[in-house]
């Protein structure tokens, strides 16, 4: 080799090197730069090509670039080829018409040297793509909470975020949704629901998923009210070949960001969205709840709560309320229900001020057991004492379901106050359906074995109460006070038509009926006429602290023909 070519060699090598490693990528310049040393070299053609294992490799798997091609007829001169610790495959091929001979053997060396370092930008530039993958994309292809706060550095550094809007929204009733087309096409649903609201923000912002049925998007403002028009319901194809489809909805948080919006950290706005999608959780029919400043006073009252929670515990601030549970034909007192009331500094904390924040984590299952603990030993004392004694209802929170010995945890509660099984009822709400009927059965299914009485609380508010009696074998169903006729309800009203079949329902499944929320003396008359026979209600009684219960329970009865 000449001291010109060696020269020129060295020039277009470095060209190479600089488009390769340069700040600002730009493929074309770096596929010029190879065009060119395949010309020096006198090839026909020069192709990258990467497969992501071996096997991909023998089965021509991969993808393969051409660099250059002069369109002559050539074969393969040249192959480098690596294997990478991830075990991806990456080779480069040189072709050389078999006219042209062979190169100088210090040329050869040159083609290779030039060849290793393609090699070596592919590599770096492959796992790059890689890195990125997995950084800010999960394991199902949804770019990822890191995506999100990625974007909004971005926004930020560019001054440029306020006047956006962030939202949280998580899916609704997907457990349902699953049981109903199965996971894989949920999983499809799911994935078309994403790509309806990634195609309304479009360039405009973006949307991850953090996990599970929960996603996060920051967006324009002029976008909101189309992307909230798809979270408040859309119909989304789950069976591409047959079209078939089903309402998708979400519980959606939204935060409005101001123009003038200081961005200090990633929590301050996450923190935002979090607190209103789970206000529109806990909401009901509201779906979409905007974020507002008495929100900030929620989360630290939250946090208030949560931190005196354990103190409380320990000193005994909860106290058991039983609310009695009436034979309205005999006006006998048939049991009642244990109700926990937080007595702080000698004033009662309403238990919707505590009992929702605490069922946002596990806090809620300490506070059931301690109930059961207290209901237990009241039981055990009136039992030695020789008093009447009656069957106690004590509601869990759907959030034991994650404890897979919940059964073994009761019965061990119970037996160590040697209390007999048939004076303990477990309350289970239907309003929850983001568990397993599975786990649910199984719980049930247990207490029974042990003559443990078990309720259905707040019947007719959830959105499974059928295939919860079908499925689960309780004893006792109570009738939410929502379908208990008013008296301004005739025979024929929704309420009233609703009552009757729900209570002819439950006694042709053989379960005791009760009705709560008694309150006057006509509804006592409809649950007669209805032959629902056990009444809760405050025409009877309020929660009574434990002296007065007692009282109760040693007079036993109510009059019922006068009220």
């Amino acid at each position: 080799m000449t001291n010109e070519r060696v020269f020129e060699f060295y020039k277009l090598f470095e060209e190479l090197i600089s488009s390769m490693t340069s700040d600002d990528y730009d493929e074309e310049k770096i596929i010029a730069n190879v065009s060119r040393l395949a010309v020096f070299f006198g090839l026909s053609k020069a192709t990258s090509e990467f497969y992501r294992t071996v096997t991909d490799e023998k089965l021509g798997n991969g993808t393969i670039k051409v660099g250059y091609d002069s369109g002559e007829n050539g074969e393969v001169y040249r192959c480098e080829r690596v294997i990478a610790k991830s075990m991806v495959v990456i080779k480069c091929v040189a072709y050389r018409s078999p006219d042209m001979g062979r190169l100088e053997e210090d040329e050869e060396e040159k083609l290779r040297l030039a060849m290793r370092a393609i090699l070596s930008f592919i590599s770096r530039h492959r796992l790059e793509g890689v890195v990125e993958k997995l950084i800010f994309f999960d394991t199902f292809g949804y770019p990822n909470i890191q995506s999100f706060l990625r974007y909004i550095e971005m926004l930020t550094n560019r001054n440029s975020l306020g006047g956006n809007v962030a939202i949280h929204f998580n899916l609704r009733h997907l457990t349902l949704i699953n049981r109903d087309i199965g996971r894989s096409a949920g999983d499809v649903a799911i994935h078309n629901y994403f790509n309806m609201i990634k195609d309304v923000i479009g360039e405009k912002g973006i949307i991850c998923r953090v996990g599970g049925d929960n996603f996060v998007a920051v967006f324009d403002d002029s976008l909101l009210e189309d992307v909230l028009s798809i979270l408040r319901g859309a119909p989304v194809v789950y069976e591409p070949n047959t079209g078939k489809r089903i309402m998708l909805s979400a519980s959606t948080g939204v935060f409005r960001i101001p123009k003038d919006y200081t961005y200090e950290a990633p929590g301050d706005i996450m923190d935002r969205i979090l607190s209103s999608s789970q206000a529109a959780k806990l909401g009901g029919k509201d779906s979409v709840v905007f974020f507002d400043e008495k929100m900030e006073i929620g989360k630290e009252k939250r946090m208030h709560i949560q931190k005196l929670f354990p103190i409380a515990l320990e000193k005994k601030e909860f106290k058991v309320f039983y609310q009695p549970k009436i034979d309205i034909k005999t006006g006998k007192l048939v049991g009642a229900e244990a109700l926990c009331r937080w007595i702080r500094d000698g004033k009662i904390v309403p238990p919707m001020e505590f009992i929702p924040i605490l069922e946002q984590n596990t806090d809620i299952c300490q506070l059931d057991f301690y109930m059961l603990e207290s209901v237990c030993s009241d039981i055990r004392r009136w039992l030695d004492e020789k008093s009447n004694v009656v069957r106690i209802s004590v509601n869990f929170s759907r959030k034991h379901m994650m404890d897979v010995d919940l059964l073994e945890h009761i019965i061990k509660i119970v037996d160590k106050y040697n209390v007999p099984h048939e004076y303990i009822e477990i309350e289970l709400t239907e309003t929850t359906t983001d568990v397993e009927f599975r786990d649910l059965k199984r719980v049930v299914s247990g207490l029974q074995q042990q003559g443990i009485f078990t309720s259905v609380d707040d019947f007719g508010m959830g959105y499974s109460s059928l295939n919860l009696l079908r499925e689960i074998p309780w004893n006792v169903l109570k009738v939410d006070k929502s379908f208990l006729p008013v008296d301004d309800d005739n025979s024929t009203s929704s309420r009233a038509v609703m009552f009757k079949y729900v209570v002819a329902m439950a006694k042709d499944l053989g379960l005791e009926c009760i009705a709560e929320g008694v309150e006057t003396q006509r509804q006592v008359k409809v649950l007669r006429e209805n032959q629902c026979l056990y009444a809760q209600g405050f025409l009877f009684d309020r929660p009574l602290p434990l002296t007065d219960f007692e009282e109760r329970l040693r007079t036993n009865h109510y009059d019922v023909d006068e009220q």
